[in-house]
């Protein structure tokens, strides 16, 4: 797999020769890592503050609330690493830090030691200084403490040469059930899919901004197909993971789809590429591309406009949607339809009736006694605070995304209720 990587100085997206030279400057990396979002997760370097000249922390946490990051660059203590790990970060890279002192206060799994080696000599503080110690060395010390190794060969990064394939295995096998992440010199679709098969992932900078890899053509590497005409079946779902049906893509597809941010996919019938909605107006924003465990099939993450995915004008291949999505694309529907004097209208332009509703709901969840009663009154909590969260332009998938956020937190609150508001009993 990919893992695309933005590299930060003063703010800005840069690729460095070697750790040292300045190669590519990409300027602002927001709209990078929107780009970069549809891949999977990013890495997402420091480089300031692994040389110690500063930091990009505001930057970070900007792009952490726009694509899934594996974050590193100066994390030194277990404070700087909780603090990571509570704003969003997917997982930390830690280098000087990857110490069983600090390691033990880490979740395990979603921590990655960074061995960054120069001619198989481990090198810290932005590759500046020697340690004297190997990769293996290092992996022997920290086998069972860390859920995955990125392995840089230094000599090799940004120069556009190729990684060096011979050594992945032996790495892989000495990583145990750690998972190795390889960077430097990857440049080809074919080295890409060469580490899957040996069990690691690419990381990969400059091959991708310097045009010379398409994030397409990356995205698809490890794919296979037993399949006669060589497609790739491909589920479509929405942002809440509701499957809308079932289509297929080839390299040609996926890579429209990734550079158009858009469902496509190629038609059997047509035998050519398929841009949903083209006609039909039912387009679709593509979010997410993920491969599955046997690499025989694709998730798109995708999000769909009205009337839905199907040719006979429902939600889904199976019919009409249901549920929370189902009822917050109604509640939206009505924000915008509700004729003047109508309930919903009435709710939607009237601050106190509708806060006042969400009080009387949540009192009455609480007084809840019985299962049947407790769901009747939590449909009603649910159905108000949708109207309050896109009255305010929070859709359902903000507030999942936020309550995926806060299950990555590490520091839990200590949970005590808040004064009623406004002395309200």
């Amino acid at each position: 797999m990919i893992v695309p990587s933005i590299d930060l100085q003063l703010g800005r997206a840069v690729q460095l020769v070697g750790g040292e030279t300045l190669k590519i400057d990409a300027g602002d990396p927001v709209p990078i890592a929107h780009r970069f979002a549809v891949a999977g997760e990013t890495a997402v370097i420091d480089l300031d503050a692994a040389m110690g000249k500063g930091d990009n922390r505001e930057t970070i946490e900007r792009l952490i609330k726009l694509a899934p990051c594996r974050v590193g660059g100066g994390i030194r203590d277990v404070d700087t690493a909780r603090r990571w790990l509570d704003r969003g970060a997917r997982k930390i890279i830690l280098g000087t830090a990857a110490r069983p002192e600090i390691l033990k206060h880490l979740p395990k799994d979603r921590v990655i030691a960074a061995l960054d080696a120069r001619d198989g000599e481990v090198v810290v503080e932005g590759w500046q200084r020697k340690t004297g110690r190997g990769i293996y060395e290092r992996m022997r010390e920290l086998n069972g403490l860390v859920g995955g190794y990125l392995v840089t060969f230094v000599e090799r990064e940004g120069r556009l040469g190729g990684t060096d394939l011979a050594q992945v295995e032996a790495l892989v096998a000495a990583a145990g059930d750690a998972r190795v992440t390889i960077a430097g010199g990857v440049t080809t679709a074919e080295e890409i899919a060469e580490l899957d098969r040996l069990g690691a992932d690419a990381q990969v900078g400059m091959a991708l901004y310097s045009g010379l890899l398409d994030l397409g053509d990356a995205i698809a590497a490890p794919l296979r197909t037993d399949r006669p005409d060589g497609l790739w079946p491909t589920v479509v779902c929405d942002p809440h993971g509701r499957a809308l049906g079932l289509v297929y893509s080839n390299a040609e597809s996926l890579r429209e789809a990734v550079r158009m941010r858009r469902g496509v996919y190629w038609s059997r019938s047509r035998n050519a590429l398929w841009v949903k909605g083209e006609t039909s107006g039912a387009t679709q924003e593509l979010l997410a591309i993920d491969l599955d465990c046997d690499r025989d099939a694709l998730r798109f993450t995708v999000t769909q406009t009205p009337p839905g995915f199907c040719h006979e004008h429902t939600w889904t291949c199976w019919g009409p949607d249901h549920g929370l999505p189902a009822l917050a694309r109604r509640v939206a529907e009505r924000l915008r339809e509700a004729p003047a004097g109508s309930y919903t209208r009435r709710l939607f332009e009237d601050a106190e009736l509708l806060r006042g509703k969400l009080m009387e709901e949540a009192a009455e969840l609480a007084a809840a006694a019985t299962p049947a009663d407790a769901a009747w009154e939590a449909a009603d909590v649910v159905y108000f605070t949708l109207v309050a969260a896109i009255q305010r332009g929070a859709d359902l998938s903000a507030i999942e995304a936020e309550l995926d956020r806060r299950a990555l937190h590490l520091v839990r609150r200590k949970g005590d209720a808040k004064p009623p508001i406004g002395g309200e009993q």
